[in-house]
């Protein structure tokens, strides 16, 4: 079962870059690319999780097959 990182979790093991490595997006069951959306619907079912007798949300569905996200190259 993934664990759910809470909000915060989520914004301490960010890179010094800024972002978040493809090997810790996955342990939190986030697909790569990570769609848009995916910090806010984790802490939704963070929340959610520790809401007495409330089911959490459904996890996110894997993206579409051919689908491609633009990479930028800051360096």
């Amino acid at each position: 079962m993934t664990v759910l990182p809470s909000p915060e979790e989520i914004e301490a093991v960010r890179t010094p870059a800024g972002g978040w490595k493809r090997n810790q997006l996955a342990a939190w069951g986030v697909p790569w690319p990570p769609p848009k959306g995916w910090k806010d619907e984790l802490a939704e079912r963070w929340k959610a999780a520790r809401q007495d007798d409330a089911p959490p949300p459904p996890r996110p569905t894997p993206a579409p097959d051919g689908f491609a996200q633009e990479t930028l190259d800051f360096g």
